[in-house]
């Protein structure tokens, strides 16, 4: 057989664009999960799930000699804004986007979120400019050049900056008119495709993992699931385990787009079929090696903040995680690297448990509120470090391959508001397999506080020892500060000895002693302390107003891990 190269081609945007109608004008092939099978899709009109055909036509020149067939997989995603997570399950299998444009209406709030998922899975774009149709005949051309110019203003700073823009009808007259209506502009949008088309990078090597959008079965054959394997290969022959079920299957027998096959590898559509597995236990989901997917209560991940998600993201809110082909409920903590390494390249797709990491309040970024604070005080321009990472919790475990996409969204957020959903992609680097990774896992990871507490020196001792207030509580155990270092607002260094009394105050001794200048300085606001006490109160409004008898104050500075069970104070 000649060879046929499949790529992938997600048809992605807003609702009611004319995504569909504009696949089964392109496409001559069917395949079973497409063009609207959910019965209430039908009757709505509109798309709910991944529907999948594909076009083929002869293989252009630039992907080699020879007779060939190229095999378009277009890929139907929907456009409803509650359905994004469908979408987002599709991504990952893009090789190339068409974005569908209603040319009347132009940048819708999901065209927007369509381009920044595609930034984030994909590497290419076509942008349709669909329903030229319902534009007056003599204004048409402008109109379309109009649209066509404002497109390339809006992705002028995304990685599709220059992508090419074709305008169709899809559907002239729309869903009612008659069939015989001939799609305008859809043979010239097909030469673009194929002149867009380019040898995805595929990987045979590695666990077999594929996304399943469609199970059913056929009489006397067993159950036939179908989907777009995303790494690895399979044969005739076998086993292959679907991990939300904890099943594994032998592959009976294989076919891609109606022809059988013995073999299949990554980007490629197919239909698996296996024996005694009842369909209705699998619409969507996952199949792979068998024990090649970890199922994880928590996460470590790299990530970035997606620029046109409004508002800081903050530590210990709750998000709406994608990970793999699942979305769930997560809570994020966001860390950094030590100020000190805000600089350092860091190894791609690997974690180092070695290091130490800064806890941050919330995600770092020029918006962010902690560089709105630095503005205000007129410092200079914030650090910001090259790479960030956040600890996900799951509300319930999720199962997904070693290193995959994770994708944070607030689907929340009210679907008719104008703004983006989609608030940070990353890399999941290591996933927590124990349900006690509290105990097990997290104390491994090194994410640290900074601590600052200020107190007083209440009065001089001696010429090596204070008596210190005000740092801590009158029910702390000081007890585990003893030891610790601490500076004088006047210079000297001091170290915590214990308590005093038994109302939180403490002594502090200073090794190299205190300077004079201290000395008469505490001596003096003692003194005035001490006749203030014996009813002279207006003496010590006096001097306080002329500013003499400033306070000696005492800080003290530790980390502490967040993970930590025991608390420890550590000073550098």
């Amino acid at each position: 057989a000649p060879r046929v190269l499949n790529v992938n081609v997600g048809v992605l945007g807003h609702i009611d664009s004319g995504k569909t109608a504009l696949a089964r004008a392109l496409s001559t092939t069917g395949s079973t999960a497409a063009f609207d099978r959910a019965p209430q899709s039908r009757a709505r009109g509109i798309t709910l799930d991944l529907g999948f055909s594909c076009l083929r036509t002869a293989l252009p020149p630039q992907l080699g000699p020879g007779p060939g067939e190229l095999q378009f997989t277009l890929v139907d995603c929907p456009g409803h804004a509650s359905l994004i997570r469908t979408i987002i399950g599709g991504a990952q299998i893009i090789d190339l986007m068409m974005l569908v444009i209603d040319v009347t209406k132009g940048m819708q709030t999901q065209s927007a979120e369509c381009l920044v998922i595609g930034q984030i899975a994909c590497q290419k774009m076509v942008v349709v400019l669909n329903k030229i149709d319902l534009l007056p005949e003599g204004k048409r051309q402008s109109a379309i050049e109009k649209m066509t110019k404002k497109m390339q203003k809006t992705l002028e700073n995304t990685k599709f900056c220059g992508c090419p823009i074709v305008a169709v009808a899809a559907k002239p007259g729309g869903p009612e008119a008659p069939e015989s209506e001939n799609p305008l502009g859809v043979s010239e949008l097909i030469e673009v495709l194929k002149s867009q088309a380019y040898l995805p990078s595929r990987d045979p090597s590695g666990h077999f993992l594929m996304a399943v959008d469609h199970c059913f079965s056929i009489k006397g054959q067993g159950t036939v699931m179908t989907g777009t394997i995303l790494s690895g290969s399979v044969s005739l022959g076998d086993n292959v385990e679907i991990p939300a079920l904890k099943v594994t299957k032998k592959v009976k027998s294989m076919q891609m787009f109606h022809t059988p096959v013995t073999y299949a590898m990554q980007g490629d559509r197919v239909g698996i079929c296996v024996t005694q597995f009842d369909p209705k236990l699998l619409e969507r989901g996952l199949i792979c090696t068998p024990e090649s997917l970890h199922t994880i209560h928590a996460a470590i991940i790299s990530l970035k903040k997606i620029q046109y998600f409004r508002g800081a993201l903050q530590t210990k809110a709750k998000f709406h995680i994608t990970v793999g082909h699942e979305t769930v409920m997560g809570r994020v903590m966001f860390f950094s690297p030590a100020p000190a390494d805000f600089n350092e390249e860091i190894k791609e797709n690997a974690f180092d448990f070695e290091k130490d990491y800064l806890y941050q309040e919330e995600y770092l970024s020029k918006d962010s509120n902690s560089s709105e604070e630095n503005k205000e005080n007129d410092q200079a321009e914030v650090q910001l470090p090259r790479h960030q990472w956040a600890l996900l919790e799951f509300e319930k475990p999720v199962t997904c391959p070693k290193l995959c996409l994770v994708i944070g969204s607030k689907l929340d957020t009210d679907i008719h508001a104008n703004t983006c959903r989609l608030a940070f992609h990353g890399v999941l680097l290591q996933g927590m397999e124990d349900k006690n990774y509290t105990e097990t896992f997290l104390p491994k990871l090194k994410v640290y506080k900074l601590k600052h507490k200020e107190g007083q020196v209440e009065r001089v001792m001696d010429d090596y020892s204070v008596i210190g207030r005000s740092l801590f509580k009158k029910e702390t155990n000081i007890q585990i500060f003893v030891g610790l270092k601490v500076k004088l607002s006047t210079g000297e260094d001091g170290i915590i000895e214990g308590g005093f009394g038994q109302s939180g105050k403490f002594k502090i001794r200073i090794p190299d002693g205190l300077k004079p200048d201290t000395k008469m300085l505490l001596n003096v606001a003692s003194k005035k302390k001490s006749k203030a006490g014996k009813g002279d109160t207006t003496k010590e409004d006096e001097s306080s107003k002329n500013g003499s008898a400033q306070p000696v104050t005492i800080s003290l500075l530790f980390k502490r891990y967040v993970f930590d069970m025991q608390k420890k104070m550590i000073q550098s």
